[in-house]
């Protein structure tokens, strides 16, 4: 089951408590208590708080991961609680109280399967899915009309004949409910809410009635509150997940898969995509490494500093990864940073220490920038400008994380634009939001005769309406290789 294995070492923690904290049912209770997902505030022997605690507390051992044939219900068991709890708050909060999710197979709405319970592979035929809300204390219909059904997630409002008396069952639905605003899936600057197709669009309608035609809007901040925000549940199970991804990581950046002088990079790069293939945990990108060395300059305009490929990795070199993975349904994006020792050494030169630590400093400047109902561009601005001011070269290009490793919500920097990004760098920032806090600082190395390393960090992280904690710890230490 899910549940994450704790060090020797007695802790006592403390969890903060987000806004939305919606009902947990009995089996969902019992998997996330055997989840025992430890919180982001934890006082090690009275000596730690926040996220300072020890990022090899949550890599110390692989967390237990569900077979293929377990997740469904786990899975399911989450949607069934986002339904029931966050669904009829965000409708009545976008203002919208009949939302249509219209899909063919093949061409699919990116909401559709954050809908649907697993295993669920496509639409079947024309899928059509129905959320109408009945009011306050009434909670939220959810219809399907269509051939098949989806068992007790969700009613079956039609189920029989052809596509037009599909088509002509979906409009008697919506006409018997009369909504006075109903959302569909249209969007010119959100692709995971631009999912209805120009042909089922016209279909729709066809079918509606002028006056239920007028009511049709964009569903657009409908579907970006549905896909940024987090449910408790989630929550409790998300540091496993990132702890997956950390472990990973941490067998890569060490004497188990790097010989110095003898490993590549794209060796090291392999090892963790086929790490991830073997423990079944899909990833959403390819695993990237990169070297960093004295006399290997980089383009100081680009955050990508570092050789890849068939680069040895020799002692003095300063290697980095970049990797993500997708398991129930939430993913992660994490960058570390590691480093090979040379003969004599047992740590990191202090100068790298000191580097790294510039990292983590620029991670709090931008965490302490975040402010419920702040935009993206807003705490971007904040960030640059006390980088400034505490001369830090920093760069920031940070964005929500969830159902999609690159998450909608407030982005905040993009590594080519360091300005505004419009329209997504305007979203407001809502507790409840994971983030990637992706970004990067550059600091001179009297070593490397004043040439910079680049301290690429990447780290996933939970704004709750009164904090930013690192789901599965930060890393301050870098990773040695012997």
């Amino acid at each position: 089951m899910l549940r994450a294995t704790e060090t020797a070492s007695t802790r006592s923690c403390h969890r903060p408590n987000p806004p939305f904290r919606p009902r947990v049912d009995g089996l969902l209770a019992v998997c996330l208590l055997l989840a025992a997902a430890a919180p982001a505030w934890c006082e090690d022997h009275g000596a730690t708080t926040g996220d300072e605690f020890d990022q090899g507390y949550w890599v110390e051992q692989m967390p237990d991961i569900l077979s293929q044939r377990e997740r469904p219900a786990v899975f399911n068991r989450l949607l069934g609680e986002r339904l029931d709890e966050l669904l009829p708050q965000l409708m009545r909060e976008t203002g919208i109280d009949m939302w249509l999710v219209l899909n063919r197979e093949y061409v699919e709405d990116p909401v559709y399967f954050t809908l649907v319970p697993q295993p669920s592979h496509a639409a079947r035929r024309t899928t059509m899915l129905v959320f109408h809300d009945k009011g306050e204390g009434e909670g939220v219909e959810r219809l399907t009309v269509n051939r098949y059904p989806f068992g007790s997630l969700y009613e079956s409002a039609w189920s029989g004949g052809d596509l037009d008396e599909q088509w002509k069952g979906l409009a008697e639905v919506i006409a018997a409910r009369d909504p006075q605003v109903i959302g569909v899936n249209v969007s010119r600057d959100w692709p995971v809410a631009d999912g209805l197709t120009h042909g089922l669009h016209e279909r729709l309608m066809e079918v509606l009635s002028p006056e239920l035609r007028s009511r049709v809007r964009s569903a657009e901040d409908l579907v970006v509150r549905w896909f940024e925000t987090r449910s408790a549940s989630e929550l409790e199970i998300y540091p496993q997940i990132v702890a997956m991804a950390r472990k990973v990581i941490r067998e890569a950046f060490s004497n188990q898969v790097i010989t110095p002088g003898a490993t590549t990079a794209d060796e090291v790069a392999w090892y963790i995509a086929e790490r991830f293939a073997e423990l079944e945990l899909p990833i959403w990108f390819q695993p990237s490494v990169d070297v960093q060395r004295a006399g290997q300059e980089c383009d100081l305009q680009s955050p990508f500093c570092g050789v890849e490929g068939d680069t040895v990795i020799r002692r003095g070199d300063v290697i980095h990864t970049d990797v993500g993975v997708c398991y129930l349904g939430l993913c992660t994006d994490t960058q570390e940073m590691g480093y090979i020792l040379q003969l004599g050494e047992t740590e990191a030169p202090r100068a790298l220490q000191q580097a790294l630590a510039q990292g983590n400093r620029w991670q709090d400047i931008l965490t302490g920038n975040f402010e419920t109902g702040r935009t993206g561009n807003e705490i971007l601005a904040r960030t640059g400008e006390q980088c400034t001011d505490e001369g830090l070269i920093c760069s920031t290009y940070t964005h929500p994380i969830g159902n999609h490793g690159h998450g909608v919500g407030p982005t905040i920097g993009m590594w080519d634009n360091q300005g505004p990004t419009i329209p997504r760098g305007d979203w407001k920032l809502y507790p409840d939001t994971a983030f990637s806090i992706e970004g990067n600082t550059r600091t001179p190395l009297e070593a490397w005769g004043g040439q910079y390393v680049v301290i690429k960090l990447e780290q996933d992280a939970v704004w709750d309406g009164e904090r930013v904690w690192y789901i599965a710890g930060r890393q301050t230490e870098w990773h040695l290789v012997r």
